[in-house]
Parts: C-alpha cells; sequence; structure tokens
C-alpha cells in the first residue's frame, strides 16, 4: 500500500480546490490535490453563465458596489446566511476577478457604443461609454439589482478552470487523479488525513496531510434528476459525516434550478434569461411576469422555480414521455448572439436534443442543481469538530447562501473563498509539526479493508447495490422536492430509514476486484443515503418556508422560531436518524430581516411573540 505525506490535501481538483492549492503553493508548501476526474474535468468547468463582482463597469452596472452585492446576496438567501461570511464574500469578489484576469481569464469586455439589451422580454438601447472600453463587463442574473456577473461567454467555468489548472501547474502543485477518499483519517480530534482507493486499480493509499481540505463539490446525484454529474454524489460529504463529529449545516437547503433540459437535465444557463431570453407555457405565452411583474424570469431561482412547477400545477405544461415541461425562448436574441454568447447552449441543444435553438424552443423544468448546505465550517473555512480539517466551495457550508444562492454567486465564491480559506490555511500551515498516530491511520485502513472484503464476499447480504440507490433517490424526488409537507416528508424519511437498513446488506454482482464501479458505488451508497436522511429529516423538523425550502403546510417564513442553522451529526454506525441542532443563522446582523421583493409569502418578524423553537 502507498503512502503519501504532503502539507495539504486537498480532496476535489476544481476550482475551490486548486485556488486552496495555489494559496499553499505560493507560500512555500506541498499542495497535493485528489480528483476523481483529470483535474480539468472537474465539475467546475460545466458552469456557464458567470461570476458575480461588483465592478460596475457596464452601463446596466453603473452605482454597484460591495453593499449593493451585499443587499442582494443576503435577500436571496431569505436571510438564511451568515452575513460576516456574506460581506467577506462580497468585499473580496472583485479583487478575485480581477486576479483571475491577470491569470489569463479571456473575460467578455466593454465595447463602446450603443448596444442592445433585454430586460423582462422588451428590448432597448443603452450607450456603453468610451472611457470603460476593454474593462470586464457584466449580464444579468436573477435576484440582483445590478448586471455584475462576470463571463466568458456561456463558458465561464470552463475558462476560469483551465487558467486555474494551469496557475497551479506552475506553481508546482501535484495533481492525483483517478482517485477516490473513501474514509477521513481522525484520532484524538486531529484531522491526519485521508483513505483512498485508486480507480485505476482499486489499491488503497494512504494520504496524510498538516491540513486536510474537502471542496469535492456538491452532492446533487442523491437525486435522481440532477444537472449534476456523475461524481457530484456526496462521497466526500459522506466520509466527512461518517467522522461522527463534524456537523453537516443546512442539508435540507436544496436548489432547483429552473432550466434543466429535458430529458437529459443537463443544465442551460441563467444567462439565457439574463441575456432576455423567456419562459413559455404550452400556448407559447410568457406567464414569469403575471406572477413576478417586477423581476419576471429573473427573480431569484427558488421563486422562478416555484412558480414554474405551479403554472404547470395549473394546467399550463406540455405533456411529454418524460413528464410535463414548459418552454424556454431565446430565437428573438438572434443567431449571432446564441453562436457566440450562448455557443455551450447551443452545442447543448444541438448534440442532446437535436434541435437549433435559434429555430426551436427548449424544453426545461426545474431540477436539482446545487448544495447549499454542506460541511459545516467557520468564517475561516475550519471545519467543526476537527482540527486541521477545513472545507470550501459546494462542498462546504461556509455559509453566504443560506437557504437560496444566486445564479453567479457559486462559482464566483469557489475563487473567492478559496483566496480567503487559502490564506487562513497558510496561517495554520506556520510553524506546524506533523505528529501522525500510526496506529490510528493503521485502523483506518483495516476498517476499510474489511469493509471491502465483507462486500466482496456477501457477509452482510445481498441487497443490489443499483437498486438501493435508485430507491433512495425515488424517495427524495418523490418527498423531498420544490414543493414539501409533513405527510411527504414523514414517507420519504420512513422510506430512507428502510433504504438506510438495505444499505448496510449491500452484495456485490461482480468479483470486486480492481477497478470495479460497483465496489466504488457500494462502498459510499450508505454513507449517501445519510445524506439523504440529513436531507429529508432536516427538511420535516424546519416547520417553515425559507428560500429554497418551501413548505405547503408551513408558508409563512418564520424568522421568530427559524432563524437559524441546521446542524446535523451522525454520531454512530446503529444510529437510525441524524442529530439535529441548531445555531444562529448570523451572529452579525448588518442586516434585520425584510421583505426581499419578490415571491411574496408572509413573515413572522423575529418579535412576535415567544418563541417556539
Amino acid at each position: 500500500m502507498q503512502t503519501f505525506v504532503t502539507d495539504v490535501l486537498c480532496i476535489g481538483a476544481g476550482l475551490a480546490g486548486e485556488r486552496v492549492a495555489i494559496a499553499a503553493a505560493e507560500a512555500g508548501f506541498d499542495a497535493t490535490c485528489l480528483s476523481i476526474v483529470p483535474a480539468r474535468r472537474s465539475h467546475s468547468a460545466a458552469a456557464q453563465g458567470g461570476m458575480q463582482a461588483a465592478l460596475g463597469n457596464c452601463s446596466m452596472g453603473e452605482g454597484d458596489s460591495p453593499d449593493v452585492h451585499f443587499v442582494d446576496t443576503v435577500k436571496g438567501s431569505d436571510w438564511g446566511c451568515d452575513q460576516e461570511v456574506a460581506r467577506l464574500f462580497c468585499d473580496n469578489a472583485p479583487i478575485a476577478m480581477r486576479q483571475m484576469a491577470h491569470w489569463g481569464v479571456p473575460w467578455n469586455r466593454v465595447v463602446p457604443g450603443k448596444r442592445h439589451y433585454y430586460k423582462g422580454g422588451e428590448r432597448f438601447e443603452k450607450e456603453e461609454k468610451a472611457e470603460k472600453a476593454g474593462l470586464i463587463t457584466a449580464r444579468a442574473f436573477g435576484g440582483t439589482a445590478k448586471w455584475r456577473t462576470c463571463y466568458t461567454s456561456d463558458g465561464t467555468g470552463h475558462t476560469v478552470l483551465y487558467t486555474m489548472d494551469n496557475r497551479a501547474a506552475q506553481l508546482g502543485v501535484t495533481v492525483h487523479d483517478k482517485v477516490e477518499v473513501v474514509s477521513i483519517i481522525h484520532d484524538a480530534g486531529q484531522c491526519l488525513g485521508a483513505v483512498a482507493r485508486c480507480l485505476r486499480t482499486g489499491e488503497l493509499r494512504v494520504y496524510l496531510a498538516k491540513a486536510t481540505l474537502v471542496a469535492s463539490g456538491g452532492f446533487g446525484r442523491i437525486y435522481r434528476e440532477s444537472t449534476n454529474a456523475v461524481i457530484n454524489d456526496g462521497g466526500a460529504h459522506a466520509a466527512v459525516l461518517d467522522t461522527g463529529v463534524v456537523p453537516l449545516g443546512n442539508m435540507e437547503a436544496v436548489q432547483f434550478h429552473p432550466t434543466g433540459i429535458v430529458p437529459t437535465y443537463i443544465l442551460v444557463t441563467e444567462g439565457c434569461r439574463g441575456d432576455g431570453g423567456t419562459l413559455l407555457d404550452v400556448n407559447g405565452e410568457r406567464f414569469m411576469h403575471l406572477y413576478e411583474p417586477e423581476k419576471a424570469e429573473l427573480a431569484s431561482r427558488d421563486v422562478v422555480s416555484r412558480w414554474m412547477m405551479h403554472h404547470i400545477r395549473e394546467g399550463k405544461g406540455v405533456k411529454s414521455p418524460y413528464g410535463e415541461h414548459l418552454w424556454l425562448d431565446i430565437r428573438h436574441l438572434g443567431e449571432r448572439h446564441i453562436r457566440v454568447k450562448l455557443r455551450e447552449v447551443d452545442e447543448i441543444c444541438h448534440n442532446f436534443l437535436g434541435i437549433d435553438p435559434v429555430e426551436s424552443l427548449i424544453p426545461v423544468k426545474p431540477v436539482q442543481h446545487y448544495s447549499m448546505g454542506g460541511i459545516r465550517t467557520n468564517k475561516d473555512g475550519k471545519a467543526y469538530g476537527l482540527e486541521g480539517l477545513f472545507a470550501a466551495g459546494e462542498a462546504a457550508c461556509w455559509d453566504m447562501h443560506g437557504f437560496n444562492r444566486l445564479g453567479g454567486n457559486s462559482l464566483a465564491e469557489t475563487v473567492v473563498a478559496g483566496m480567503l480559506v487559502g490564506a487562513k490555511l497558510v496561517e495554520y500551515l506556520r510553524g506546524r509539526e506533523a505528529v501522525w498516530n500510526t496506529a490510528a491511520v493503521r485502523d483506518a485502513v483495516l476498517r476499510v479493508e474489511d469493509r471491502i472484503e465483507r462486500l466482496r464476499t456477501g457477509t452482510d447480504g445481498g441487497e443490489n447495490v443499483y437498486a438501493v440507490r435508485d430507491a433512495m433517490q425515488d424517495a427524495l424526488q418523490d418527498g423531498v422536492h420544490i414543493f414539501r409537507n409533513a405527510d411527504g416528508l414523514g414517507r420519504a424519511v420512513d422510506s430512507l430509514r428502510e433504504i438506510h437498513a438495505r444499505a448496510k446488506r449491500l452484495g456485490l454482482r461482480s468479483n470486486g476486484v480492481g477497478a470495479n464501479p460497483e465496489l466504488a458505488m457500494a462502498l459510499k451508497l450508505p454513507g449517501m443515503v445519510r445524506l439523504a436522511l440529513c436531507v429529508a429529516h432536516g427538511a420535516l423538523m424546519r416547520t417553515e418556508s425559507r428560500g429554497s425550502h418551501a413548505r405547503e403546510d408551513h408558508p409563512e417564513r418564520n424568522d421568530r422560531d427559524w432563524l437559524n442553522r441546521t446542524l446535523a451529526t451522525w454520531p454512530g454506525e446503529s444510529d437510525e436518524l441524524p442529530t439535529l441542532t441548531y445555531e444562529p443563522a448570523t451572529r452579525v446582523m448588518e442586516m434585520p430581516p425584510g421583505d426581499r421583493g419578490y415571491g411574496n409569502g408572509t413573515i413572522i418578524p423575529m418579535d412576535a411573540g415567544e418563541n417556539n423553537s
């Protein structure tokens, strides 16, 4: 068995992981990134629309500032975010975007002269000032007062990740791809590293580090219909949860993106609507302006997704063999705009739907997209419960998104959090000596080896890995979706408890030898079901509606009882449900709770009578 020793172990080689590794390497520390796929195939590359930062360069962004960005972010979170973290993010986002430009990101730039734009479905002209020529420009995204989403056509994640990977290679960051973490090694409250499995050979490896960062992205693949890549299955989250001491924050906060294409559920960017695209129903009529007169298609994602599903419930959906959907119309943007500024959307439509978006409507519906919940950290990115463990990006509950994130804030978060958390991790490393308890390392490896042997021999039972996974996905899809209620959530929790028991009795159909995908799924599946239970149980207990968590039986946002963050831990192997505790949503209340300005909904204010939580 191979053992690797490094200063910083980054679990994940996407934008957040590599940005932290770069910070460590610039300070003279060894950094190793682990990735299930080659670094440039990390899911960061799939992000299309752009990154929010208050630069105020384009005419539609005039007057923007970090203060305005902060207000939008807190409103977008439905006051569920940590406002101190949101402030850190908004203040540092412009710095990070300009740094990425310096490193080589080819941002779209301001072109002076009269340009035409769309807002609320209407075309208009604005003058782009000559003195702004060549500066980073921006497009509109949902829930924002100003246009501030920096972009490179609709391939922003791709260009930024390639630039980041070049910088990491330049600084000597080591990347081990086709490697998947199975468990976190820890002893006496200290994180020591991880046990991982080589996906080429099936052999186990040990990685020991002074500091370990989890930046593995989201866990959307616990749902059946998701825009996430197949690698985003929550394996690293499950490994952290299985320590029994590190909590996951706000797991019930799951975002559904309005425009996943039907039937593959691949995302088409919010930039389509930001650039002027409209949503149409079965009659070919716009409808979002009827529900949201001010924001229309550019309300926040949770709001647009709910109104879309409501409209389908009203009988206005388009029937298809894959269920009902609605239409996204970008035809009026014109061929040049679609081929140049929405070229990835153009390619997706041609390759996966066999249609030309210049001439045809795009079939879309809301599907699971993003995990606001994740490994709970403080503002420095340090995970609760284990010294030496950090998290950043979508894997973390840092928590700048609260119960709904704004489009463009997450991709920006990867580099902003990577920059800030990377600096704090470097402070942690300076002067730190490495001490590893070899007995704890050996025990961690033996536990994984025992699990593999029991799966190969069928010692615990013969449950089919993929049947159990499908049952988990069905339970979430049916009961823990856009609209939630006690009956549906209760049934989902009961089903998932039974599925969890089945997940402890897995047996392989294959021999489990070598690079075996069935074994890889079997190793992480029990942990994935535990993640699903954290989502479902947290949603059942939260008796209010806030952001993406929409309870039909509790439609009001309850600031009196629920202005807090859920913390879910899984103390022992025999447990059937996570232990839930709560902490204040924010300790620094820069912006008191109020009305979002979109989404309707009633609010129970903080001072409305006695607290019953």
